[in-house]
């Protein structure tokens, strides 16, 4: 257990707050329940948050629960990046040593970016990578960190102060409340309400939790007259005089703190002639304190929210004696107090500090500031080591000192990225651009090239020798507004680098920033990114290979494939791979190799270009590239899922699932789930593709897998006859994937749902409209995947409308469009075969033209593959074509369409497929066919008089259209071991050794007609 929580008011009574001390009660009962709960506390300086937040922390913990505090600190205007977090996953390591540590186990590097302690014995391996998913990596694995140690107690994280938070520490919390599914945990946030004006960082990160149903906020209001009294009488331990109590109730306010300081002043005779100045009210009792005192306490006001002893000692220049004399006065006072880990002094109130630090003169403010910074300097062990040089770049940045600060800036942008805090990188970088040409020259050429930037290339040909440029700083600060999600203002730092590089002299350097203007206006939904990428092509075309020739090749390669892929595609790729391995750039090279292999499969080499891709796997994951691997994750299954392998795809995302979850990918979590909910949704399983999508929505970030997700519930929503969710569904997917970058892989699936949808409300003009805008863009090689399902959709309907007096005009022509539009499809696997059969199948229909044997020859291709959905919609349509037949449907028609309507209504029924369900028993009943069978005696079925069940009468149907125990486990909708209980059992029934005789039997004796073995069996 911690220690008890740090008292910092002077008021030993606590007055009020009886409801928001029942919302906090409550919460935690909750927590301990095993619901995680989120808070906001807020409310303005001094009404009285941190003594409820005590009060609340003492409470929890004579409940046995473990309360860990953190508070946002500043320096000078600063706040330290992820401090909050750090200072409670310290307390949490202290009272919880064991079981941090088995939560943090295998991520330690990782997590040593917001606690060091656990990463000490991983300094050697480096810093990590950097890319888009490090930050959203840190955030996954901390959320899981806290998840696991509160799994078995509950876990109290209290985060004071987020008015002063920095953006890292903002962003953190806004993933965790959004994400936290687990554990017995509460996460309390505090901040000052009346700090928060329209420009003021944290105001968004309070609307956006608003919008969040877990997320609970409460706001702290005033005392009334009454709780003033009790808060005086409680300061004076003695009943307060009721003409005091109006005073001090009507100058206060009702704010606590300000009763606080009314109460002692009154008490101490200092309130004599006190103006109503809130600032005077602040300072009166700092100004009747010895001179020495007030000195030191305008040095701890600069300092910063906690001063240590030893700096403050080097900084006062005072002796020893005199030093803790002024201290003790001020601790007397109660103007200081000692800070919790008893190693500095802190302001009791953050008012006070600021009233002090307002005070102070301009001149004075940055010789205090350069004071702090030579101490440091001279002796950097005087604060903690993690914390050294984000305060030193502070304190000569405050000095006004351009020859300090700007290294020290620099090397704090340094430690700011190790630690992912890619915001605070970006806001120290951008101070660096202030501060360069205020440096002397000297200073300038003394630095060296940028930390990180990737593939760019620094100014000048040796590292080591060749002084930092502008440039040179500018791409840095470009890849940390990018990975920071700070995209505006990177936006702002490219267009300034590609105004410096506009005379021509620097193609390399130029075509590396439009790279980054891609990558920044496809993120920010301004474009498809394309104009940039291909500016970028042309400048580096001619030029020797190079990391950045590979780089801009790969992502041409990359944007082609997602939006027009085919043969340039294909040949881009191929040379960003040959420049890539010229040049060494191995992360590049399997980049580009990933997305050939995946052009290789679209073009028809399915065999080669699947096997390029688990060799790619192997490898990325053997070299730790887990960009990559993370990536092959989503495309691997994504290419078998395209050729109608849904099956082979499964296994493949449930390992992506656990892979990127250990490191931390939440975005490529959220695309394998979506991928996962697709196939799952082609093999029949929508109730686990509606789990999976539902997953997927929860941990996705980005606003594209977001999409995704959406597109494939309202597909389903679709399919089960939901009209009003598919709609919503479509709806959120157009928002989330926007107008200004229409990959043809989103758009031609929207565009197959938006006619569905059209189709099943009656509007069929709409549905034609829709169909017509997207033949009239057309189609890129390789979409064959979208097209097919798109050209069925289209032609059901027309099928569908046949005899309608609005769908008559224009339907001879919609039809031919339709099947022109087919005609140089590619049908490069299996399924897109069958769905072709389907599609001139469906015009047939449209045209009264089909037959018995068209449908039959769709069916006939579609029981091979695993797509119950599928199968049964044609199984329905041989059923409606057999009982349709000119001059009547014989007898054996009629058993032949009953057993198919038995199945495909069986299927349907499973599935929820509402429309096809209806549909299928409208024609059972039209036709007097029942869907269920009659019973009958064992005398006149042989199958009974065998002694075999109904399921197993369905298992030897099986056996005898030759299927195995995997294939009645899917079409049974069972388990392959119960498919293979079932088999035993009738070979033992059947006195037979094996399948063949067992399926020579069957025939034999009769036991199915024809026409049923025409068909498979669905349970």
């Amino acid at each position: 257990m911690l220690r008890p929580v740090e008292t910092r008011s002077v008021s030993p009574v606590f007055v009020g707050r009886a409801e928001e001390l029942t919302t906090l009660n409550n919460a935690l009962a909750r927590a301990t329940a095993g619901e995680p709960q989120a808070l906001l506390l807020g409310g303005e300086a001094g009404v009285g948050k941190t003594r409820l937040v005590e009060e609340f922390a003492t409470a929890a913990c004579r409940q046995g629960a473990v309360v860990a505090l953190g508070g946002c600190v500043e320096i000078g205007a600063d706040g330290l990046p992820f401090a909050p977090f750090s200072t409670a996953l310290r307390a949490l390591r202290r009272a919880l040593p064991a079981e941090l540590a088995a939560a943090a186990a295998g991520q330690e590097e990782e997590l040593a970016r917001l606690l060091p302690e656990v990463g000490e014995a991983l300094t050697a391996r480096g810093t990590g990578r950097h890319d888009e998913e490090s930050l959203a990596r840190l955030f996954e694995l901390t959320a899981r960190l806290l998840e696991r140690v509160a799994a078995e107690r509950t876990v109290v994280v209290a985060l004071e102060d987020l008015h002063w938070a920095d953006a890292s520490t903002r962003h953190l919390l806004a993933y965790l409340f959004r994400t936290l599914r687990t554990g017995r945990l509460l996460v309390l946030a505090t901040y000052r309400a009346d700090d928060i004006h329209r420009r003021h960082p944290l105001r968004p990160l309070l609307a956006e939790l608003d919008r969040l149903r877990t997320v609970r906020r409460i706001e702290l209001r005033r005392f009334n007259r009454d709780e003033v009294s009790r808060q005086i009488a409680g300061i004076l331990a003695t009943e307060p005089n009721p003409a005091q109590v109006d005073d001090i109730f009507e100058r206060s306010d009702g704010n606590a703190f300000f009763v606080e300081e009314l109460a002692v002043c009154a008490t101490e005779g200092c309130g004599t002639g006190l103006t109503d100045s809130l600032r005077d009210l602040l300072l009166v009792r700092v100004e009747g304190l010895p001179e020495s005192t007030q000195r030191v306490a305008r040095v701890v006001a600069e300092g910063g929210s906690t001063v240590e002893y030893r700096l403050l000692a080097a900084v006062t220049r005072l002796a020893e004696d005199d030093l803790i004399e002024a201290l003790r006065a001020a601790v007397n006072a109660n103007i200081l107090i000692p800070a919790p880990d008893g190693d500095g002094y802190r302001f009791r109130h953050s008012l006070v500090r600021e009233a002090v630090a307002d005070d102070l003169l301009p001149g004075e403010r940055s010789r205090l500031n350069r004071r702090y910074a030579e101490a440091l300097e001279t002796d950097p062990t005087l604060v903690p080591a993690d914390e050294r040089v984000m305060r030193l770049a502070s304190y000569w940045y405050h000095s006004h000192d351009a020859a300090k600060a700007l290294p020290a800036v620099l090397d704090a942008s340094v430690t700011a990225r190790r630690r992912h805090a890619y915001a605070e990188q970006l806001r120290l970088l951008e101070r660096a651009m202030e501060l360069w040409d205020s440096a002397p020259e000297d200073v300038r050429a003394a630095l060296r090239p940028v930390d990180y930037t990737e593939v760019y290339p620094p100014c000048g040909c040796d590292p080591a020798t060749t002084p930092l440029r502008y440039l040179d700083l500018m791409a840095e600060a470009a890849v940390a507004g990018r990975l920071g999600s700070e995209r505006e203002r990177a936006l702002k730092i490219t267009k300034r680098a590609l105004h410096h590089l506009e005379n021509g002299g620097d193609p390399l350097r130029a075509a590396w920033f439009w790279v980054q203007r891609s990558h920044l206006i496809q993120a920010q939904a301004r474009g498809d990114g394309w104009a940039e990428l291909a500016t970028a092509e042309d400048l580096v075309r001619g030029l020797p290979p190079s990391e950045v020739h590979a780089e801009v090749l790969a992502n041409v390669a990359h944007w082609s494939m997602v939006h027009v892929p085919g043969p340039d595609a294909v040949s881009a790729a191929e040379r960003a791979v040959d420049y890539a391995r010229m040049v060494g750039a191995r992360e590049t090279e399997m980049n580009a190799r990933l997305t050939y292999a995946g052009l290789v499969v679209e073009s028809g080499g399915v065999e080669t270009g699947l096997a390029e891709m688990f060799e790619i796997l192997r490898q990325t994951l053997d070299d730790g590239l887990s960009t990559v691997a993370s990536r092959v994750y989503v495309n691997l299954p994504n290419a078998f899922e395209a050729i109608g392998r849904s099956r082979e795809a499964v296994p493949i995302l449930e390992e992506g699932l656990d892979y990127a979850r250990k490191f931390g990918l939440s975005d490529k979590e959220a695309w394998i789930w979506g991928n996962l909910a697709e196939s799952c949704y082609s093999l029949g399983r929508w109730d686990q593709a509606v789990e999976a999508a539902t997953k997927a929505e929860l941990v996705g970030r980005s606003a594209k897998p977001r999409g995704f997700h959406a597109a494939i519930r309202s597909a389903l929503a679709l399919a089960r006859g939901e009209l009003t969710e598919a709609a919503r569904q479509l709806a959120a997917a157009r928002g989330y994937f926007g107008t200004h970058d229409r990959a043809p892989q989103h758009e031609l699936s929207l565009s197959d749902i938006t006619i569905g949808i059209a189709a099943d409300e009656g509007r069929i003009l709409d549905a034609r409209a829709e169909l017509e805008r997207v033949l009239d863009a057309g189609f890129p090689p390789g979409t064959q995947r979208y097209v097919w399902p798109l050209l069925l959709t289209a032609a059901t309907v027309e099928a569908d409308s046949l005899g309608l007096p609005a769908a008559e005009q224009d339907r001879a022509k919609t039809l031919d469009r339709i099947r022109d539009a087919a005609r140089p499809l590619a049908t490069n696997a299996p399924v897109w075969v069958a769905h072709e059969h389907w599609v001139r199948a469906e015009l047939l229909r449209a045209e009264t033209a089909d037959t018995p044997d068209d449908w039959s020859e769709v069916v006939t291709a579609f029981e091979p593959l695993e797509r119950p959905y599928d199968l049964a919609r044609v199984r329905h349509r041989l059923a409606q074509a057999l009982l349709s037949t000119p001059g009547g449907a014989d007898q054996a028609d009629r058993d032949r369409a009953t057993e198919l309507l038995r199945l495909a209504h069986a299927t349907a029924d499973h599935l929820g497929a509402r429309p096809l369900a209806d549909a299928v028993a409208l024609l059972a009943q039209r036709a007097r066919l029942a869907l269920t069978a009659a019973p009958v005696s064992d005398l006149d079925d042989p199958v009974r008089s065998l002694g075999l069940t109904g399921r197993e009468r369905d298992v030897l149907h099986l056996v005898a259209l030759g299927r195995t125990n995997r294939q009645i486990a899917d079409e049974l909708f069972i388990s392959p071991k119960t498919a293979s209980v079932h088999v035993s059992n009738i070979l033992a029934k059947l006195g037979v050794s094996g399948r063949g005789e067992a399926a020579a039997v069957a025939h034999r004796l009769g036991l199915f007609s024809a026409q049923a073995l025409h068909a498979s069996v669905t349970d």
